[in-house]
């Protein structure tokens, strides 16, 4: 029996599952996070063998001897994982301390977590990469700016999300980013790209090949949602572009993925661009070593019947999967912000499209910023169908 550590199992709320797809394939769960046990949902608690409660996860001595309990108790741990963005550099130093390797290690995390280290390596595979500066002062930005022009976008070079993200329109916006700007944070520039946001979701083998490939599309802008307080939308694709599909898979090789789950960006060019490419054009944006956030595996699911829990545990019990994948359709996701003066009011919305909802739920607090704070997902066998939903849940009065 294999011994796989989770951390973090309780957030986001639906992560229990990756616990649960675990123990149904015989391994032994053992979990590790901040909330009490008796306030786990008794779904997580079926999920696990064991829990252990620390004080923070942000605490990593707390953490550190967590692990070393699990180990002294149920000895060499053979996964340790969170799924989650913002543990990726604690789980890589705890595999490493504790000589864990079936992940990344301290020695990866530059590569996979830090935006100007993931050009080098979208470019060895042959993936355009947008301009950059690394931002120091302000003579040096002035400079960048002059061979890519205004707008540019400036963002914490090892970040989480759209924190953080701006984008200067003029010097007037340079030197308030400038006087503003977290001291001691190391901030990228890159030039303004005219594109939506195309993803690459894919469950990796230990041999690098996919065992499950979808992909998202987010119309609007994340940073845009972020800063302007905006409602939010993407959906997952009814059938991945092959373009889409080629870049993936030549990311997976040159980062050397195996074993995980994994979300990549690219920019889909909406317009010819100078130094880039042409309309339609796929482009490197971000690498993220973990699945697409929030609720995006159940979106996958019901957007391809099928199930990425299990995909991603049978990945980790067996190196394959036999889960099947059925009927393909779009899944929307729409995220409304609240006090929006909508022109259809939640009952209105849910009498027009109650047969296609798959989830209706206030949105956690810590993902409503990019989210929004009420949210409804729906699936949709036409891009019509799709297009007119977003239609209707976005109108205002």
């Amino acid at each position: 029996m294999k011994n796989v550590i989770f951390i973090s199992p309780n957030f986001p709320t639906n992560y229990w599952q990756f616990c649960r797809e675990l123990k149904n394939n015989g391994m032994n769960v053992l979990g590790i996070g901040d909330q009490p046990y008796d306030e786990l949902t008794a779904e997580l608690k079926d999920s696990l063998n064991e829990y252990y409660k620390v004080g923070s996860l942000e605490n990593y001595d707390e953490v550190y001897r967590a692990v070393a309990f699990f180990i002294h108790k149920h000895g060499r741990i053979d996964w340790l994982e969170s799924n989650n963005e913002y543990w990726l550099e604690r789980d890589a130093m705890l595999r490493t301390d504790f000589h864990i390797t079936s992940g990344f290690q301290n020695e990866d995390i530059p590569r996979i977590k830090y935006k100007s280290k993931m050009k080098e390596y979208y470019t060895k595979a042959g993936i355009s990469v947008a301009r950059y500066h690394l931002v120091n002062d302000l003579e040096g930005c002035r400079k960048f700016i002059e061979e890519v022009n205004y707008p540019v976008v400036v963002k914490p070079d090892n970040g989480v999300g759209a924190a953080s993200t701006y984008k200067l329109k003029s010097d007037e916006d340079l030197v308030n980013f400038m006087n503003r700007r977290i001291e001691g944070v190391p901030y990228i520039m890159e030039e303004f790209v005219h594109a939506e946001v195309n993803s690459y979701d894919a469950i990796i083998d230990s041999n690098g090949e996919p065992l499950f490939e979808t992909g998202n599309v987010t119309p609007m802008s994340i940073m845009d949602i972020v800063n302007d307080n905006d409602n939010s939308i993407y959906y997952i694709v009814k059938d991945l572009p092959e373009d889409t599909r080629a870049a993936g898979r030549a990311t997976v090789k040159s980062f050397g993925v195996k074993n995980r789950f994994v979300h990549f960006e690219f920019f889909r060019l909406t317009q010819d661009q100078k130094g880039l490419g042409k309309k339609g054009d796929v482009i490197a944006l971000e690498v993220n070593m973990r699945p697409c956030g929030g609720f995006t595996p159940d979106m996958i699911n019901f957007a391809h019947s099928t199930n990425v829990y299990k995909i991603w545990a049978d990945m980790i019990a067996f190196d394959s999967s036999m889960m099947p994948v059925g009927e393909h359709a779009y899944c929307a996701f729409a995220g409304r912000r609240d006090g929006k003066n909508f022109v259809l009011n939640h009952d209105e919305l849910m009498a027009k499209y109650g047969q296609n909802m798959k989830m209706v739920e206030r949105i956690p607090d810590a993902l409503a910023g990019a989210m929004g704070n009420q949210m409804y997902v729906a699936t949709f066998s036409t891009k019509e169908g799709l297009d007119g939903f977003y239609q209707d849940v976005l109108a205002c009065n």
